[in-house]
């Protein structure tokens, strides 16, 4: 399904982000020569019908102060991981759950779960918290803390003004750092 120029030029108002405004949609739509009525409207058309699957916040964990980032690796038997990855992913402070095939021999891990904290004993209790509460004791788990990060972003679906460079406006040119 092709877009419009109205949604493109919508499109390229906010894969930069939502500016921190009192009414952003407002913002978006002077930037993209639209009402804020008619952003709100295109955005809902564009999520109702699987044009935007994903419209949610990049969060620059550092400038909030939380420094001490951790990716948790479990090996949950398989016919757990599902049950267990829909609990964990409930958990407040656990920032993104999702389950990924094992590559054996190397890496036996088939749950992650990423935590943001203040301080790395925050976290490692955190982490202690999660094993008690879910009865995790025996299961083999790594934590990852990151030691550097990168630039965070959303996607970027179209190209900046004056980079004409390629055609193909259909394919993600950027994609979000952790």
């Amino acid at each position: 399904m092709g877009l419009n120029g109205r949604e493109q030029q919508l499109i390229a108002a906010i894969q930069g982000g939502l500016p921190l405004d009192q009414r952003p949609y407002a913002a978006v739509g002077a930037k993209a020569g639209m009402s804020e009525s008619e952003v709100l409207e295109r955005l809902s058309w564009m999520i109702a019908n699987g044009t935007i699957r994903r419209f949610g916040i990049v969060a620059r964990h550092h400038e909030l102060g939380y420094r001490a980032n951790a990716m948790v690796v479990w090996n949950v038997p398989d016919d757990q991981v599902d049950e267990l990855g829909r609990s964990l992913a409930a958990v407040d402070f656990i920032t993104l759950c999702y389950c990924r095939p094992r590559r054996l021999p190397d890496w036996p891990y088939n749950l992650f779960c990423m935590i943001h904290g203040r301080s790395r004993d925050t976290v490692t209790q955190q982490i202690q918290e999660i094993i008690s509460r879910f009865g995790l004791e025996g299961v083999p788990h790594e934590t990852l803390f990151s030691l550097r990060r990168f630039k965070q972003c959303g996607a970027c679906y179209t190209q900046p003004a004056g980079d004409d460079s390629s055609s193909d406006r259909s394919s993600i040119q950027g994609a979000a750092g952790g």
